[in-house]
C-alpha cells in the first residue's frame, strides 16, 4: 500500500476523493460547463506516489491544495498533482463514459508531505513554478466549493477513513510538462510560507 508522510510518520490512505471544476477561470480555459452540482472522482491508493513520473505528452499536471482527513476532520495540509491523461479524459466527456483511465492510473496523485494546520483555511495559497516560472495560483476565495462545503459533501454519500486525501481542485494554468522539469511549490498562510516542495519528473 502506499503512503504520504504526515509529521515524519508514514500514513496509509484508503482513496484521494478529487473535486473537479472548482475554480472558474479553470474551468474556462478547458472549455467546460459550469458544473450545477459538486464534481468529485476518486484516486485509488495505488495512485499515491511521492514521485512525479513523465508518462507521454497527453499528460497534463495540475496543481492542487490537499486536505488530510482525520476524525472526520480537515487535520492537516499538503500540495498535491492530480496528473491527467487529457486524451482519456477527452474521450470519456463525449462518450459519457467514467474518468477512470484519464484520473485514476498508478503514480497519477502526486504529493509533498502534509503539515498539520488548525488555523484558518481562508487564509490558505499556493504557487507552483515549472523550472522557475509560475504557472499556477490558487486560494480560497478562488474555488467555488470551499473546504467545508467540500467536506460536508463527501461525507453526505461517501465514508472518509482517517487518512484520507482531499485534493481541492486546480486553478487555471494547467498543462503539458516534460522529462527533467523541475516543480517547485509553496502553500502559503496568509503571505508566510509554511510548506515547500519540488519534485524532478522522472
Amino acid at each position: 500500500m502506499n503512503t504520504i508522510t504526515f509529521q515524519n510518520q508514514q500514513i496509509t490512505p484508503s482513496k484521494v476523493v478529487c473535486v473537479g471544476r472548482n475554480y472558474v477561470e479553470h474551468i474556462h480555459e478547458l472549455n467546460n460547463e459550469m458544473p450545477s452540482q459538486m464534481v468529485l472522482f476518486n484516486k485509488p491508493n495505488s495512485s499515491i506516489t511521492n514521485t512525479l513520473y513523465y508518462f507521454s505528452p497527453t499528460h497534463r499536471y495540475e496543481g492542487e491544495l490537499c486536505f488530510l482527513i482525520e476524525n472526520k476532520q480537515i487535520t492537516a495540509i499538503g500540495f498535491g498533482l492530480d496528473l491527467t491523461n487529457k486524451e482519456a479524459q477527452e474521450y470519456a466527456k463525449k462518450k459519457g463514459l467514467p474518468w477512470e483511465r484519464a484520473k485514476a492510473f498508478d503514480n497519477s496523485a502526486v504529493f509533498s508531505e502534509f503539515i498539520a494546520f488548525s488555523g484558518d483555511l481562508k487564509d490558505i495559497s499556493f504557487k507552483l513554478w515549472i523550472n522557475g516560472e509560475l504557472k499556477q495560483e490558487g486560494n480560497y476565495d478562488l474555488m467555488i466549493y470551499k473546504p467545508a462545503t467540500i467536506l460536508e459533501e463527501i461525507v453526505s454519500f461517501m465514508s472518509l477513513e482517517d487518512g484520507d486525501i482531499i485534493m481541492s481542485g486546480t486553478p487555471k494554468g494547467v498543462g503539458n510538462y516534460k522529462k527533467g522539469d523541475i516543480f517547485e511549490a509553496k502553500i502559503y498562510e496568509n503571505d508566510k510560507a509554511i510548506l515547500s516542495c519540488s519534485f524532478k519528473a522522472q
